[in-house]
């Protein structure tokens, strides 16, 4: 009976180590939205290789700004986002909120 407990504990643990070798995620996609009407624009793409996730995202802004995030991710540095903003801000009609009269 020993010998038919230790060969099931040895077999438990090789299905478990195989499992662990063989859980290593790897992907790839990517996106995006080009909407003339509704002037919808973004774009992201994503991959990972085990721990190391690399992606970036993109997106127009309603004050005509165009948003751009590089990040990166693993498991000694965590999530590492870069944002950048690209343009000059304006409203899209080119009065100020601050100027219209309110009626109250």
């Amino acid at each position: 009976m020993f010998k038919v407990i230790a060969l099931v504990a040895c077999l438990a643990v090789a299905v478990l180590a195989y499992e662990d070798f063989h859980s290593h995620p790897s992907y790839k996609y990517e996106y995006g939205v080009k909407d003339s009407h509704t002037h919808d624009h973004k774009s992201q793409w994503e991959s990972r290789e085990g721990d190391h996730v690399k992606g970036q995202y993109t997106v127009d802004e309603a004050d005509g700004t165009h948003r751009v995030v590089d990040y990166s991710s693993d498991h000694k540095t965590g999530f590492q986002p870069h944002v950048q903003r690209v343009g000059h801000a304006h409203h899209p009609h080119g009065e100020s909120y601050s100027n219209i009269k309110q009626h109250y």
